[in-house]
């Protein structure tokens, strides 16, 4: 494939690896006979604009060099266009590059994208009630975890993942089963929980099995509901969770399902690692709404 493409950068990324990462990949894209047009907001909103705006003008393609956040910003400009994306991950998790099989090598990823090689594949579709639908690709996350997300966003110390393990440790000390209401397709029921995360890829936070057997490309969800308010029980179960073995334990239960709503007071929904906003949403299963370069 050669053509004009529209890369989309993270420029709050400004560390060694990012830098060489961008270099590599853009170098390469250049090389291959690519005219590439470089977009880099100041601000998540500007940056979906930005995406946006490119998509409308028809580029042959959006490019993202960065992790999963940026990924997200993109779903939101191409989901159901047929632009196809093409991802260069630079970020912490690369959970979308990790379910689609794009090596982690900047010249290797752009190849990827010049090779042309083209999959569609499911979204995700979550409407906060009285707030806009949102696009992901990978793991929407609700519970404990979105709590953490929540504490660790309010922290300003430490750094990186020390502020995630500082949050988790405080909110492990107010770990309790949360009220749920569930639907799926249709069919609601009432449970107690920890966490519920509807899965359309099968990892999220960088490599964490949550749902193992979700499909990109079934059109369901993968919903994981986890009934444990135990401390010592829940700090088990994280490390099953890496190899997806958490699913044969009796406090997790695996549901299946095209549509699914999430009520529970207090609880935030995050997606692709980015805020969605509280509960209760609506999730939807979008077949074929995305587009993606693959090896």
């Amino acid at each position: 494939m050669t053509g004009t493409v529209t890369a989309l950068t993270n420029p709050a990324a400004r560390d060694r690896r990012s830098a060489h990462v961008r270099a590599a990949a853009l170098h390469r894209l250049r090389e291959r006979g690519f005219v590439v047009t470089e977009i880099a907001g100041d601000s998540p909103a500007e940056s979906s604009e930005l995406a946006a705006r490119a998509v409308a003008d028809g580029t042959d393609a959006l490019v993202v060099i960065g992790g999963d956040g940026l990924v997200f910003l993109a779903w939101q400009a191409a989901a159901g266009t047929g632009i196809p994306l093409g991802i260069v991950p630079a970020g912490t998790g690369n959970d979308h590059a990790r379910a689609l099989g794009i090596p982690t090598d900047p010249v290797a990823a752009a190849d990827v994208i010049v090779g042309g090689r083209t999959r569609t594949i499911d979204l995700g579709r979550a409407t906060p009630v009285g707030l806009r639908p949102l696009w992901f690709g990978t793991v929407l996350a609700s519970g404990f975890d979105s709590l953490v997300t929540d504490r660790a966003n309010r922290m300003r110390w430490p750094r990186g993942h020390l502020r995630y393990n500082a949050a988790t440790v405080a909110e492990l000390a107010n770990l309790r089963l949360l009220p749920y209401r569930i639907t799926l397709d249709g069919n609601t029921f009432d449970t107690e929980a920890t966490m519920v995360s509807v899965g359309n890829a099968s990892s999220y936070g960088g490599g964490m099995r949550i749902a193992p057997n979700a499909r990109l490309d079934d059109g369901l969800f993968d919903v994981v509901v986890v009934t444990s308010a135990s401390r010592s029980r829940l700090l088990r179960l994280f490390p099953r969770v890496y190899r997806g073995t958490h699913v044969d334990l009796d406090e997790v239960t695996v549901y299946r399902a095209r549509s699914v709503r999430l009520d529970c007071p207090g609880i935030t929904a995050y997606a692709d690692g980015e805020r969605v906003g509280p509960l209760p949403v609506d999730i939807e299963a979008m077949p074929d709404a995305g587009c993606v370069f693959v090896p």
